[in-house]
């Protein structure tokens, strides 16, 4: 069966075994899952691992991050989904909790999240948002 959403499969994924306390989840891999991940990996996760299956399939395993028995994730929410993609200006990038959260955006220059994207004076298509 094939998969519409692999970054929203990815994003339920952590969300699920947060709530459910697992220290790690796994989940299909991808180059854009591991963009994603890079991004995730600047203190809203521990870290992730690759897998390599062998005929190009790869799985990653990625360490949730807690503190004081909470999920440093509160809220992770996709924004431009397979059938109604959202995109932005860098004027118009959107702040996620006054600038507490992080945006994870696609540009040209490759997915960075919105401090960098910013920075770097690019726009693109708003992936997610994280809290």
């Amino acid at each position: 069966m094939s998969m519409n959403d692999p970054l929203g499969d990815m994003l339920t994924r952590i969300r699920n075994a947060q709530m459910r306390r697992k220290s790690k989840v796994t989940t299909p891999g991808s180059r854009l899952r591991q963009h994603v991940l890079d991004v995730l990996q600047q203190g809203y996760i521990r870290g992730y691992s690759t897998t390599e299956f062998g005929n190009g399939r790869t799985e990653f395993e990625i360490e949730l991050k807690y503190f004081d028995g909470a999920p440093v994730i509160r809220e992770v929410k996709r924004v431009s989904k397979p059938g109604r993609r959202v995109y932005t200006a860098v004027d118009a990038m959107p702040k996620v909790a006054n600038g507490l959260g992080v945006t994870i955006i696609s540009t040209p220059k490759g997915v960075m999240a919105d401090h960098a994207a910013r920075e770097a004076n690019v726009g693109g298509e708003v992936l997610c948002t994280v809290f």
